[in-house]
């Protein structure tokens, strides 16, 4: 039998080590970063070892990240409110229950709508080798979501962004 991983934070519930556990998302550990938004990963300091799993929560143009691809599968879904997607260099409009298929190494980011704010659901399989691009694209320059110049290294991508912080969730009550 598969044991039940006990939660615990003092900011938000997150999974004491492996096993299964039951966590509802207004008390999950939530952080914050003020150039990419809100995001709850429901992982603790053990990552899953199969897919990522996120709710992502972005205020009016507020980027998720930066425009990237993945040499893995992932896919998103719009949970509330609209945004567009910067998918292989071209902007698409995105509205409650849209979702986004991204095959392995498929250009995108998210970026909030003109209304704010947005959840979106975010899934992504995990494997070895794992690769990350960070391609330059004129439209997610444009969001504050691109690089200057071409890399794998994460840690150039987002060089001079500040760190995340713990918040409460945003999800309405």
């Amino acid at each position: 039998m598969t044991r039940e991983a006990a939660l615990r934070g003092e900011t938000g519930l997150v999974p004491q080590g492996d096993g299964w556990f039951v966590v509802n998302l207004r008390e999950a550990r939530w952080k914050e970063n003020p150039r990419f938004g809100k995001s709850c990963a429901f992982e603790g300091d053990a990552r899953f070892p199969h897919f990522g799993l996120n709710v992502h929560v972005l205020e009016a143009r507020q980027p998720a990240c930066m425009y990237h691809r993945e040499s893995m599968q992932e896919d998103f879904l719009v949970l509330a409110g609209s945004c567009r997607v910067i998918i292989e260099g071209r902007e698409r409009a995105l509205k409650q229950w849209d979702l986004v298929h991204c095959p392995p190494d498929t250009n995108h980011v998210f970026v909030g709508g003109d209304d704010g704010p947005c959840a979106i659901l975010m899934i992504g399989s995990r494997h070895e080798p794992e690769a990350i691009v960070y391609p330059v694209d004129p439209v997610a320059q444009q969001f504050g979501a691109g690089v200057d110049e071409e890399t794998p290294d994460p840690r150039v991508a987002y060089a001079g962004t500040p760190p995340s912080t713990d918040v409460a969730c945003p999800w309405p009550a």
